[in-house]
């Protein structure tokens, strides 16, 4: 915009130039200001942690629970831990089309990132595990996931580890036997709910304006404009609703989908809920490919373009599409250190 006021400036005397110019910076300045007030609406930056009041995040907790989260001894084979299908290396999703669980059983779907995936209404495409704590303890039994016959035999296994004990006593000090299935579910919802990574884009609506390139700007004001925001909506950019996912078109129409699945429909038995999944989170949604429930597409772009196909409407052009990716690597964060430190499990005694 700047430019142009200066081609048609060129025969003015120099007063009315700078006139010009000033206006012309003031003008983009209230454009700029105008956008971080929408983005901030609308999305809004990330919070510092994911608190719930039915399970306050302690010291405590978080310590056992980032041990637990690395813990495979409690899966029927011994190999299947929270960080198998969730490596925090990769942020958090294993890059697997579908996630493989003890004995390489495949899961039903991709498995999402658990970095910013607390303060979601609920976990799983499906919605049908209610917290991130209810998550961790359906796992253990879960056939695809841990496999164990029961909440016992965990629990067993977990206390013939002194550390163990005291590590959980230390967490839960006022229950008489500490070391339970609902406890290993709430320390693992206490890391988790620790998990967040805030990026460029959340330097971007703190007044940071050179947080985010101008090629991102265009992306994040086309991602709100086009509608994404309409479901990829509040910090976490997503997570907050079910859709029907090709509301225009059949997804499978531009996948490599091998079945239909009907989604939440599984869960609830209502017609009204076949296809609908839940709306992912879309933070660091660059680092965590394939994409889509069934992981059927690879690319960033394609996935961008295909949702503007079967959930809009709408045939974004190429430009456009590159712009809104652009924007959604500015919500890619920085993984903090401590995060990244792989802990030492408990030894048997």
């Amino acid at each position: 915009m700047i430019v142009a006021v200066f081609r048609k400036a060129r025969a003015l005397p120099f007063a009315a130039v700078i006139f010009l110019f000033v206006l012309s910076v003031s003008a983009f300045a209230s454009d700029e200001e105008a956008l971080i007030r929408k983005a901030s609406q609308i999305l809004g930056p990330l919070p510092a942690s994911m608190p719930s009041a039915e399970n306050p995040i302690t010291p405590e907790k978080v310590r056992l629970g980032k041990l637990l989260f690395y813990e495979p001894r409690i899966s029927i084979d011994g190999t299947v831990s929270c960080s198998k299908c969730h490596p925090l290396a990769l942020y958090a999703a294993d890059g697997l089309r579908k996630s493989v669980g003890h004995d390489c059983v495949e899961n039903p779907r991709n498995d999402p990132t658990v970095f910013n995936a607390a303060s979601q209404i609920s976990e799983h495409w499906t919605g049908n595990r209610t917290s991130v704590e209810d998550q961790a303890k359906q796992a253990v039994t879960g056939p695809p996931a841990y496999g164990m016959p029961s909440y016992e035999s965990a629990e067993k296994i977990l206390r013939s580890y002194r550390e163990y004990r005291d590590l959980f006593k230390a967490a839960f000090p006022s229950d008489r036997e500490p070391v339970t299935i609902d406890n290993f579910a709430k320390a693992i919802g206490a890391f988790e709910r620790t998990l967040v990574t805030p990026a460029p884009f959340d330097s971007y609506l703190k007044g940071e304006k050179a947080a985010m390139t101008e090629q991102q700007k265009r992306g994040l004001s086309a991602f709100m404009d086009q509608g994404c925001a309409g479901c990829h909506s509040s910090p976490f950019v997503g997570g907050q609703m079910y859709r029907k996912f090709g509301l225009f078109e059949p997804y499978r129409k531009y996948t490599k989908s091998e079945k239909v699945d009907d989604g939440r429909f599984a869960v609830t038995k209502k017609e009204a809920d076949r296809y609908v999944f839940k709306t992912p989170v879309l933070r660091n949604v660059a680092m965590t490919p394939p994409y889509f429930h069934d992981g059927s597409v690879d690319g960033l772009s394609d996935a961008v373009w295909i949702m503007g196909k079967i959930q809009l409407g709408k045939d974004l052009p190429k430009e456009q599409v590159e712009d809104i990716v652009a924007f959604l690597r500015a919500l890619t964060g920085k993984i903090p250190e401590e995060v990244m430190i792989v802990p030492v499990l408990p030894s048997p005694e």
